[in-house]
């Protein structure tokens, strides 16, 4: 299972994406997966590396390259520093450079990410039409604008592909209230989507090196996951 670091050009520099891909030629479904607070570290490498096992082509874009390198700052305040724009612009040259590897197929792509990754994933479902599936990963924010445009939420009406939700009931953001106002604008706006909320399960139920992972609940998210891509993007 080859792993690998890609350099992508977006807005005149170089983006780092990191590929993971199941053994063999392909090609494969693809999945972008986004990340989280913490950038792409040990547990979004590690989701990608699960991804390639159960036969899929993972690509997760390094959302902090217009940091400077050196810097110090904490993954929340980093986070803070991001705009929708340019999340978009770093989404969609993601995509292209997924649909241009020889083993992905790019008819076949799907997203998914972790908390600011889930709202990311809501948001790139309604402005791209590349994607087959989307997968929420407890994506809080949903409502707030990262700058001057439309929050994921005014543009729920614009998603193109079904959507599978995974949030933990204890969760802060999202809460309990936040899920149940995006699931009921899906549905009143006639988005396919399949919600799953997890009781007592908090932020992050799924990576390992967190005091807030649940392992029961783990387990069956990635299941879903996983059945959610299968029935979407396999041919």
């Amino acid at each position: 299972m080859p792993s690998r670091w890609d350099a992508v050009s977006v807005d005149g520099a170089d983006m780092r994406v990191y590929v993971s891909a199941p053994d063999g030629a392909g090609p494969f479904p693809g999945v972008v997966a986004i990340q989280h607070a913490g950038g792409v570290d040990d547990f979004v490498r590690g989701m990608c590396d699960r991804f390639a096992a159960e036969g899929f082509a993972a690509v997760s874009p390094d959302l902090y390259h217009r940091e400077e390198p050196s810097s110090a700052d904490d993954p929340m305040t980093r986070m803070g520093r991001l705009r929708d724009d340019t999340v978009t612009a770093d989404v969609n040259a993601t995509i292209a450079h997924a649909q241009s590897l020889p083993e992905i197929d790019g008819d076949r792509l799907g997203v998914t990410g972790y908390c600011m990754g889930g709202r990311v994933t809501c948001m790139m479902a309604a402005k791209s039409d590349a994607f087959k599936a989307a997968v929420d990963c407890w994506g809080g924010s949903v409502t707030a604008s990262w700058g001057d445009g439309p929050s994921p939420f005014d543009l729920t009406g614009d998603i193109s592909c079904p959507v599978l939700g995974l949030f933990g009931e204890d969760d802060f953001n999202p809460n309990p209230e936040n899920v149940a106002q995006m699931e009921a604008e899906m549905t009143r706006l006639g988005v396919e989507h399949e919600f799953h909320s997890y009781a007592g399960t908090g932020h992050a139920f799924m990576n390992e090196s967190r005091p807030s992972y649940r392992e029961e609940a783990s387990r069956d998210a990635w299941r879903r996951t996983i059945d959610w891509f299968n029935r979407h993007l396999q041919a």
